[in-house]
């Protein structure tokens, strides 16, 4: 069995996640089926039973080398993975290492369209030699707030970080102020008449740590936790306080959503914003078992219960067997911005991204604009008023629908069907 990979570092950190969540049996294939082990190889399990199950199914498709060989698909313990990945791939600490690492996770957090802000706060924490850390990014959605948590690790056989995954968080929260934090601060039973105050830039994790407070605590935000503005209180563990304007966001729990990323290539940060508020986007990258790309619409699907691991499911629409293509859509409206070569391409990869842009269309004989965005699973747009309240796709269409036209020729009063609306 050849564990040579130059993805071993990342590997190891994966292995060393589903650790930290209890997880502790993996089965992958490896060449000739494959060139070498990446992280999108790895199935886990929580029981050895389950994973040599899933073994036993998978393994025709992973023919031997030769008569009497066992196939190219194996199962380990991820401890014993984890060794044998050690020593096959020699790795070790290189102080010289750590100026290119960090131009490797600059490039891969800006393929990933993380924010400036963002990016300098990794380079702050990398240069502190914090072995673990996350750092925190927010989009403003259509639906809420989106915050952004990436979590950095440091390999334990280099000096080499790596971002091997981030968290949305969708919430209803409102964006901090410049210079602002939110706090949690409880009375320092050590030294009574002090306080113990910890900080956090994301909303929900704000929210979740003051919740397993036991005694008095409160829930602030400011700049300070001196001077700070209370949100929400407790006494004895119980909460007591709420303010007004964010009670919504403080009962109402966020939908969260895991994205697991390989050097700098994945869903990026505005497109996992666009999915956590449940809208499409196209990829034309994806893997499968394989290692064969294909592309397809991808969707969380809220409707069913999460998997172990806490996440969304996906609904995938392939490309295009599905029969749903961005331009092909785009193509039968009357949308001005696909009269213009560069703003065409422009509105079509803002829609690939799972974004409702800005485009503008005729009604009733005068120019409006109205958001749009892609509905690949019914093979259609959507339209919107800029408050968000959906318009009917059918008045927009370049060709009315056929039963429009026969029901003018025929002098029908009545309302026609119109098809799928929004």
């Amino acid at each position: 069995m050849n564990l040579e990979t130059s993805f071993a570092e990342e590997v190891i950190g994966i292995l060393e996640d589903a650790q930290d969540v209890g997880i502790n049996h993996v089965v992958f294939p490896l060449v000739p089926s494959i060139s070498e082990l990446k992280p999108q190889h790895l199935a886990f399990f929580d029981t050895m039973g389950a994973a040599l199950k899933y073994l036993e199914s998978k393994a025709p498709y992973y023919l031997p080398r030769g008569p009497g060989m066992q196939p190219e698909i194996w199962y380990r313990h991820t401890d014993q993975l984890i060794n044998e990945l050690k020593q096959v791939n020699r790795l070790t600490k290189q102080e010289t290492m750590n100026r290119n690492n960090w131009e490797n996770i600059q490039d891969e957090m800006k393929q990933l369209r993380f924010s400036p802000q963002t990016i300098e706060e990794v380079r702050q924490k990398m240069e502190k030699g914090i072995t673990e850390f996350t750092a925190h990014d927010q989009i403003k959605g259509s639906k809420g707030l989106v915050d952004v948590t990436a979590h950095f690790r440091q390999s334990g056989q280099s000096d080499n970080y790596y971002l091997n995954k981030f968290d949305v968080a969708l919430n209803t929260g409102k964006a901090l102020e410049e210079g602002h934090k939110y706090f949690v601060i409880s009375p320092n039973e050590q030294q009574p008449g002090k306080n113990i105050s910890k900080s956090f830039i994301n909303v929900s994790e704000a929210i979740s740590f003051f919740k397993e407070q036991k005694g008095d605590s409160k829930l602030a935000v400011g700049k300070d936790a001196g001077h700070a503005t209370e949100l929400a209180a407790m006494k004895s563990g119980k909460v007591d306080y709420v303010e007004k304007s964010f009670e919504r966001t403080f009962r109402t729990p966020a939908q969260t959503q895991t994205f697991f990323v390989e050097r700098g290539r994945g869903f990026t940060v505005e497109q996992a914003a666009n999915l956590i508020q449940g809208r499409s986007v196209y990829r034309d990258d994806l893997l499968n078992l394989a290692g064969n790309p294909y592309a397809a619409w991808v969707k969380l699907d809220f409707d069913s219960p999460k998997d172990r691991y806490q996440n969304y499911t996906t609904n995938q629409y392939h490309v295009p067997s599905y029969g749903f293509t961005t331009k092909e859509a785009l193509e039968k409206f009357n949308i001005k911005e696909m009269n213009d070569t560069v703003k065409a391409e422009k509105l079509m990869k803002s829609i690939e991204n799972g974004n409702r842009p800005l485009v503008t269309t005729v009604k009733d004989g005068q120019d409006i604009q109205l958001f749009i965005e892609a509905s690949p699973r019914y093979r259609q747009l959507n339209f919107f008023q800029e408050n968000g309240k959906p318009e009917k796709r059918e008045q927009f269409l370049k060709e009315p629908l056929l039963d429009q036209k026969i029901g003018i020729n025929k002098g029908q009063g009545k309302e026609q069907e119109q098809g799928m609306t929004v």
